[in-house]
């Protein structure tokens, strides 16, 4: 007869493997009634623990590691990783597990930071962010065999977990509002060319606005600092053509520009529109509140931490997807200028 196995068990009682598998070590994350199902069924199916499974788990270190690969000054200023931090320090608590967090000023020390930590048996798995173009950290993780999930990524990765998003709804919602509001010339403030969610926006924009006569789309680079933000606003509205509103890719980016219209030379939302595609406080407290696109961070954190913590305990983990942003219409849009 086959032995049977967490997955087994799980689908007999209708719950996840990693409900199954902190109910029979004892652990918190499922509620007394759920433990005693699962143990019922794991009794009546004949289950019994592995010594080699015993054994791994009382080898473990307990700990999730998130590398930070992102400037000191991004850091500083953008809520979105402190949401992050947040969502999966909450998480992980509530099931015995800490976090480690390292800064990673270059892809180098990022790299060498995995090999130290799995080497050393700091941590029992990795959250990754910020999928790079020839990102070269998938590649490292299989070969180490650590248990890792990507966040926010578009697609299926070959033997890793993600918690992926579709972003063509986004566009269309973005590109549909503002084309609603009269405009015709949209610029679009971008993050770091060398994330690939940045070239997936530009192309997902490109397309929705493409799909509407007589809209373009006009694209500068910036860097998510608030710095970076201010100067690619002002090299739009220095077009011959300027743009009657801008998309950027963070609330940093936005921000910063709304809080310096008056000396970029223009008033919002009279001349130009902002919208954010991250929506935080800082959208909320600047003035003219700031039009952007709100989600759950801290909760998509959490998720990912569970995917993870699923992953460690039972060597499996299904992908799974972000949950769709809201358009949050505030007063930094308003109708194009009767120049636009």
């Amino acid at each position: 007869m086959k032995r049977p196995t967490i997955i087994d068990i799980a689908r007999a009682v209708g719950v996840s493997k990693a409900a199954v598998s902190y109910a029979l070590n004892g652990r918190g994350g499922v509620s007394q009634e759920t433990r005693e199902r699962i143990l019922d069924v794991a009794a009546d199916m004949g289950w019994r623990a592995s010594s080699a499974a015993r054994a791994l788990s009382s080898d473990r270190a307990a700990t999730v590691g998130v590398v930070l690969a992102r400037s000191p000054e991004v850091l500083r200023t953008e809520p979105f990783f402190m949401q992050v931090v947040a969502g999966l320090e909450q998480t992980l608590s509530a099931h015995g597990f800490s976090l480690q967090l390292a800064l990673a000023s270059d892809p180098g020390t990022e790299l060498e930071t995995y090999l130290r930590w799995w080497a050393e048996r700091r941590v029992d798995g990795v959250l990754l962010t910020d999928l790079r173009v020839d990102d070269p950290r998938p590649a490292l993780l299989r070969e180490l065999r650590i248990p890792a999930v990507f966040f926010g990524t578009e697609q299926p990765m070959a033997g890793i977990p993600v918690l992926w998003v579709d972003e063509h709804d986004i566009a269309d919602s973005a590109i549909g509002y503002l084309t609603g509001l009269g405009h015709r010339r949209i610029g679009h403030v971008q993050g770091p060319g060398q994330l690939r969610h940045t070239a997936r926006r530009e192309r997902e924009l490109r397309r929705a606005a493409k799909e509407r006569p007589g809209v373009a789309l006009m694209r500068d680079q910036g860097d998510y600092t608030e710095g970076g933000g201010v100067a690619a606003t002002a090299r739009l509205l220095a077009s011959a053509r300027p743009p009657t509103a801008i998309i950027y890719d963070n609330d940093v980016m936005a921000v910063a520009s709304v809080a310096r219209a008056a000396e970029l030379g223009v008033r919002v939302p009279g001349d130009v529109s902002v919208l954010a595609w991250d929506d935080s406080m800082l959208c909320r407290v600047v003035h003219p509140a700031i039009t952007a696109f709100s989600h759950d961070v801290g909760a998509a954190a959490a998720r990912a931490a569970l995917m993870l913590l699923e992953l460690i305990e039972t060597g499996v983990a299904d992908d799974s997807r972000l949950q769709p942003r809201e358009l949050i219409t505030r007063e930094s849009t308003g109708a194009a200028p009767a120049f636009g």
